[in-house]
């Protein structure tokens, strides 16, 4: 009777044949039990099963076997501990969980095997599990059972120091004690499969630390996340369908250093505001369409909790921000762009984290993502933590997060954020304040490791994609492959061309020929790593101001400044990256709070720089001298380096087609702020030459300064070319010449007789640009160094051209017979000519009505000047004859400008010698403001040369302008710019 009275007890659910001890009870319930599975759930007894469940608050549970027969279990402990026996083997089974009138069916979490495999957690272990995000985190699972399926979400996170982790979230109220969590092995992975938790619900990890603290934190590997403010992390599976296999299949083929890319940089939620994912996709893809970019470089959308910190301080890696929808959405947004033929790169950021408590910091109560050094763990510019590189599981979550975003959302680069902060182990460190490497020096070996492993791992999964460096100092190899020693990134942005390029273009024309080795220097190493140019968000806040403010002058300058910039940008060696705003001239500095000013685009001088950014963009990508070579040598020559007097720069960019055959681009940028008339450049042939870009057109809100659309380039050995072409360049603006089909004929055309010399009304020594009809060996820059005119009062005899046989440009050289060779043009005698900004005065067109204006082959209407202005009358007696074209727009006499302190100048031209009669004037209206038919009087007056405006009273702090390039014997590049660090200043907002 005994007996059976205990039989039936047991089948009751009220007696525990094999109670755990109070220890293992303690343990369990203050969450320090690193296998809670050992003791909860279904084992295997002599009497059958026993059940033990854990459940907070409930009054009753009951086990429910198939048929519905039900066990109910005993409470043997006011936590909430219940345990009981059930007859037979370990079957499937139900939990009926009685709360007050409320009866809650769920499945028993402890009654499944872990879903991580050994092999898994052997490759966690060596750091090199490439598929992480598929093992680690919340993941929907089902699985078959004979009730049925049971459908669920698997947790796993790495706490290898926890002394306790749990589950907590939507589905236990917060409360955090039913769902402890078992470590597997001695991996440090802490796992759960909770059945029921569906897609939508919200979760964190309840950390029990190696101190004694409990800490909620946010999964470092959450897919989804609450919108900023809230923290939890949410559990997420995709449902998207991609359909962009055309565009994946075409990526994987590409070579995108020999491709054209124009990359706009865009922050979410500044470029729309109130935009979500999928409309921004839509609104984002129709503006690259019309603007022609290549590519869109999101700022950081991982997730970050501050808005200010523009995505640079995320707390989820595996996240995209919520701020504009879910992960789907994202999927979306990059899948809508790809259809429409637009890659998207986004910012990553794996140098440092934010010290929020309930993210990556003290994640399991220790440093454990952070080096536990602060000498090494902490970045104190940003008030930020720094990953522990050399520990391969912290490598290992950063180099599976490279991949995820790679894998998951289709994207098609990654920007790297402050590569510098990373290489550097005294980087914003005082002395004393950092620790050295093992060599004793100050390179972060641990990093260089990560990110060639980053980069190697990236390129072989994913081929087609680019890695980009934001690095800022000299660091050398950075876009090395790794097999020889390098960093591996595909790119690297060019920081030291953006800081020389912008102060330059900051100054005043007039004293821009002082600095004009920042223009030059450049081309010192361009070709030393893969360069992008950056115009990036960093230039535009702090204090910095727009691109538009840091033009000088008034808006009719600024707009020319801005244009003539961008068009110099877009013709340098290298890929190109605009922020957003820039390409129609922002006016305020950015700010992430409030949209960029899309209403200035009602002014046409904002409209015809975003008219020129379009043009740019298409022009380039149809123009494979742009973009073919732009990392080798052979890519680039000078046509003219050294006219810092006129602040004018040629050049030539070489390329080839899509048949192979050599193409041309020369660019001819005039940064003065006066026109420059009749100026001759040198050029690889003769024949027609168009001009496909003109900065000065009127549709862009120039005054319309151009050459009809074209020039004649006549066999006039210049520059060092064999063929020149006379050009009216205009104020503040860059041509782009490219040869016409026909163009260069006359080289492989044998001369039956030398051509005849040119007339000395069209010829005289050229104008002080270090330049002379002759130059260096034919696939060589001039790198003469610029005389002043008071050094030189006579002028030499010029030197025997380059031999005949030659174009001055390897990539178009063919075979030139050499009676082709045009005869040397003969040296005038006499004194130095005086710097009209030209290259050599050549007989000017008699005046007459202008003829009606051409449309280019792009689309662009180029004007020629008016008819002079009768009537025109000089300001003073002293000064010289005016002409229309110091009445342009141009000139520092307009109404409200005012002429800065001019340096020393060079003696200017005398009166009685210059004929102006015959210029051709330029008329209309600039800005609204009408053009006056000559300036006030007494007006200083600012000639077309540029340096030989009146002297002020007082000469400006600046020094004598110094030679763009020293060569030396060898015609090497020398002096100490040569070895100066391109950059030495990362500003990147953190």
């Amino acid at each position: 009777m005994d007996r059976e009275e205990n039989r039936t007890q047991t089948i009751s659910g009220r007696i525990d044949p094999c109670p755990p001890d109070p220890h293992t009870i303690d343990r369990l319930l203050g969450g320090a039990h690193h296998d809670p599975h050992s003791v909860l759930g279904a084992h295997p007894h002599s009497d059958g099963t026993v059940v033990r469940v854990l459940r907070p608050h409930a009054d009753g549970v009951e086990v429910v076997r198939e048929g519905g027969e039900g066990f109910p279990l005993a409470k043997v402990h006011d936590s909430g501990l219940f345990s009981g026996v059930v007859p037979g083997p370990p079957a499937d089974y139900r939990l009926a969980v009685r709360y007050g009138d409320r009866v809650d069916v769920v499945d028993d979490p402890y009654r499944w095997l872990p879903t991580l495999g050994e092999i898994d957690l052997h490759l966690i272990g060596e750091g090199r599990h490439e598929r992480l995000w598929d093992v680690l985190g919340a993941h929907v699972r089902s699985y078959d059972t004979p009730a049925g399926p049971v459908t669920g979400t698997s947790f796993a996170v790495w706490a290898p120091t926890a002394q306790g982790v749990r589950v907590t979230g939507d589905f236990d109220g917060w409360t955090g004690w039913a769902h402890p969590m078992r470590v597997l092995g001695g991996s440090g992975v802490w796992e759960l499969f909770i059945p029921g938790i569906a897609p939508g619900t919200r979760y964190k990890f309840r950390i029990l630390g190696r101190d004694g603290r409990w800490r909620d934190k946010a999964d470092p590997l959450a897919f989804r996340t609450e919108v900023p403010p809230a923290t939890a992390s949410i559990v997420d599976a995709s449902g998207h369908e991609w359909g962009d296999e055309e565009w994946m299949a075409a990526r994987a083929l590409r070579q995108a250093h020999a491709e054209p890319m124009s990359v706009y940089e865009v922050h979410l939620g500044s470029w729309r505001p109130g935009l979500g994912y999928r409309e921004l996709a839509h609104e984002l893809a129709d503006y690259l369409g019309q603007m022609g970019f290549t590519h869109v470089e999101l700022l950081p959308v991982a997730e970050h909790p501050f808005g200010g910190s523009w995505g640079y301080q995320v707390t989820s890696f595996y996240a995209p921000t919520a701020r504009f929808g879910t992960p789907d959405d994202f999927r979306y947004f990059v899948d809508h762009l790809h259809q429409r033929g637009f890659g998207v790169i986004v910012d990553w950021v794996p140098g440092h984290f934010p010290r929020d408590e309930w993210a990556l910091a003290k994640f399991d109560g220790g440093a454990l993502y952070e080096h536990a050094d602060p000498r090494r763990g902490e970045q104190p510019d940003w008030g930020t933590l720094v990953f522990d590189f050399g520990r391969r599981e912290v490598r290992n979550f950063l180099v599976a997060n490279a991949l995820y975003w790679l894998d998951e959302f289709h994207i098609d680069g990654l920007r790297v954020d402050a590569v510098a902060s990373m290489l550097y182990l005294d980087y914003s460190r005082p002395e004393g304040q950092w620790l050295p490497n093992v060599h004793g020096g100050r390179e972060n070996l641990d990093a260089v490791a990560f990110l060639q492993e980053m980069n190697a791992t990236v390129y072989r999964h994913h081929p087609g994609v680019v890695t980009i460096a934001e690095e800022s100092t000299a660091w050398p190899g950075v876009t090395r492959p790794t097999h020889l020693g390098g960093l591996g990134f595909g790119f690297k942005w060019n920081m030291g061309w953006m800081h020389d390029t912008l102060d330059y273009a900051g100054r005043d024309p007039i004293y821009r020929g002082y600095h004009h080795n920042q223009m030059t220097f450049s081309l010192m190493y361009a070709f030393s790593e893969n360069f992008v140019l950056p115009l990036s968000h960093d230039e535009v806040v702090h204090g910095k101001g727009s691109l538009w403010g840091r033009m000088p002058g008034d808006a009719w300058n600024k707009a020319a400044n801005l244009r003539a910039l961008l068009a110099y940008m877009w013709a340098h060696p290298g890929k190109q990256l605009l922020f957003q705003g820039g390409e129609f001239g922002q006016e305020r500095e950015w700010s992430e709070s409030r949209s960029i000013d899309w209403h200035l685009l009602e002014d046409p001088l904002h409209g015809g720089v975003k008219t020129l950014v379009g043009d740019l963009n298409r022009t380039y990508r149809a123009t494979p001298a742009l973009w073919t070579k732009d990392f080798t040598p052979e890519g680039f020559s000078w046509i003219d380096a050294n006219d810092a007097s006129g602040n004018v720069l040629s050049f030539l960019r070489h390329g080839v087609d899509a048949d192979g055959k050599p193409t041309v681009l020369a660019c001819i940028a005039n940064f003065s702020g006066s026109p420059k008339r009749d100026y001759r450049v040198g050029l690889p042939f003769a024949g027609r030459w168009r001009e496909v870009l003109n900065t000065d057109a009127q549709i862009y809100g120039g005054s319309g300064v151009g050459n009809l659309g074209a020039v004649e380039a006549e066999r006039t050995m210049w520059h060092g070319r064999p063929a020149s072409a006379v050009l009216q360049l205009p104020p503040a603006g860059v041509l782009w010449l490219v040869p016409e089909p026909g163009a260069g004929a006359v080289r492989r055309r044998a001369a039956t007789a030398p051509a005849a010399a040119p007339a000395e009304t069209a010829t005289a020594a050229p104008a002080l640009t270090g330049t002379a009809p002759t130059g260096p060996a034919a696939d060589e820059p001039d790198l003469a160094a610029e005389v002043p005119a008071s050094d030189s009062p006579e002028r030499a005899p010029a030197p025997d051209p380059v031999p005949s046989e030659s174009t001055g440009d390897p990539a178009l050289d063919a075979e030139v017979p050499a009676s082709d060779a045009p005869e040397r043009p003969s040296a005038v005698a006499g004194p130095a000519a005086v710097s009209t900004g030209t290259s050599a005065p050549v007989t000017r067109p008699a005046t007459g009505p202008a003829e009606p204006a051409p449309s280019s082959p792009n689309g662009l209407r180029h004007t020629a000047p008016d008819a002079a202005a009768p009537g025109a009358t000089p300001p003073d007696a002293t000064a010289p004859e005016a002409s229309a074209w110091d009445a342009a727009p141009w000139s520092a006499a307009r109404a409200g400008d005012t002429a800065p302190a001019a340096p020393p100048a060079e003696p200017g031209p005398d009166p009685d010698e210059m004929d102006t009669g015959e210029l051709p004037t330029v008329s209309g209206t600039a800005s609204g403001h009408a053009v006056p038919e000559s300036p006030p009087a007494g007006a200083d007056t600012v000639l077309d040369d540029g340096p030989a405006a009146p002297v002020a009273a007082d000469a400006p702090d600046e020094a004598p302008p110094t030679p763009a390039v020293q060569p030396d014997a060898t015609g090497s590049a020398t002096g100490s710019s040569a070895t100066r660090r391109t950059d030495d200043d990362s500003s990147t907002a953190q």
